[in-house]
């Protein structure tokens, strides 16, 4: 978690987005996989939920981003499920989980710059027809071979 510049009830996502803790929900439930008598009877699988859709941390623009880019960890209604069962202890993966919602959370929030269009360069059009003469070149070449007589 990055916890830089903020109280520690909160979780920092980027410079205009602190998340309270109280609003994110842990459950924690037994883990898949392989594991004997451990997995068996110990709830290690964290799930981490937070409803974005009535979240008072975020602004119009973010929430809207978020639905868009998070679409597909976000339910009908609006709670993004986040899961971590890499761990054997239930409290490593609950960080792991929160270090996790920061990450796609900023990386969701993070607007991508808009693409300037150019034009090819005069040497690559060049560049590029003078290869197209020589591949047709190479095929008009495998043609049958005339004796020499």
């Amino acid at each position: 978690m990055r916890m830089t510049d903020a109280p520690a009830d909160t979780i920092r996502i980027d410079d205009s987005l602190a998340v309270p803790a109280a609003e994110l929900r842990y459950r924690a439930s037994r883990a898949s996989g392989p594991g004997g008598q451990h997995v068996n009877k110990a709830s290690t699988r964290v799930e981490l939920t937070w409803d974005v859709g009535s979240s008072p941390a975020l602004s119009d623009e973010q929430r809207a981003r978020l639905l868009l880019k998070l679409a597909n960890r976000i339910d009908a209604e609006g709670v993004l499920h986040l899961f971590e069962e890499g761990s054997r202890s239930q409290y490593q993966n609950r960080k792991a989980v929160t270090e996790r919602f920061s990450e796609v959370v900023a990386a969701a929030l993070r607007v991508p710059k808009s693409r300037k269009r150019t034009r090819p360069p005069r040497a690559a059009k060049e560049a590029r027809l003078q290869a197209k003469k020589h591949r047709a070149a190479v095929k008009r070449r495998r043609g049958r071979v005339e004796p020499d007589e």
